[in-house]
This record gives C-alpha cells, sequence and structure tokens, in this order.
C-alpha cells in the first residue's frame, strides 16, 4: 500500500489490514516507522469520518467514580458538602466554575468535558 491520505472506507480497510500485519515490527526498523505514518492516517480519517462527542459531565464524573473506586464522600472536597454532592450527581444543581476548578486539579479531569452544559432535573 503507497502511503496516502484515506479518503474512503476500502482505503480505511486497507490500512487498518496493514496496521495489523506491521503490528509487532521491531523498534526503530522502517516496519515500525511505516505502522507509525499508518495510525497517523487512520488517525485522521476516523476523527473526521467517526467522530467520539464528548461525554456529559456528570457521566464522566460517575465513570471516574467507579474506575478509580472512589465515593461521593471522596468528592466532597472538590464539589462541597455531602448534600452539595448528592446534588450535583443527581443533576440537581449545576457544576459551579470553582468545582470544576478543583475537580480538574484534584482528579486532572479535562476542563473541557466539564465545563459543557448538561440538563438538570427539576428539584423536587
Amino acid at each position: 500500500m503507497e502511503l496516502r491520505p484515506i479518503r474512503n472506507k476500502r482505503e480505511h480497510a486497507v490500512a487498518l489490514k496493514e496496521a495489523e500485519s506491521l503490528w509487532n515490527a521491531r523498534k526503530g526498523s522502517p516496519e515500525e516507522d511505516r505502522l507509525l505514518v499508518l495510525a497517523l492516517l487512520v488517525d485522521s480519517y476516523e476523527r473526521e469520518h467517526f467522530p467520539i462527542p464528548d461525554p456529559d459531565p456528570i457521566d464522566l464524573l460517575l465513570h471516574v467514580m467507579e474506575a478509580r473506586d472512589l465515593s461521593r464522600k471522596d468528592l466532597e472536597r472538590y464539589i462541597g458538602s455531602r448534600a452539595r454532592v448528592a446534588e450535583v450527581l443527581n443533576r440537581v444543581r449545576p457544576l459551579t466554575i470553582e468545582m470544576i476548578r478543583r475537580l480538574c486539579a484534584g482528579l486532572g479531569l479535562p476542563a473541557d468535558v466539564l465545563i459543557q452544559g448538561y440538563k438538570l432535573r427539576n428539584a423536587a
């Protein structure tokens, strides 16, 4: 396969197949260089044709809690009181800029995801 931009599904499939065949290329070899270039081409095509939207901020928080085995209590240092954490996770109260800053600094979460708007439930 000649290295050039990927323009359609067929070329994408061919590039993936070749990349797979080069997966165990020896470090520093021409095959590894070809794999790295193919990976860039595939990434460029997939970003354009199969974009992945950012997650909802609360869904991200819930995922991080599960992945890092964090409890609601663990979030209190970033969000506030136990009640405030519950309100945020239950979508009653939005994240504030200060909460977002603390979550980014303390947990390394991406501000561009946390700053997104999201739907709130009506408080009971």
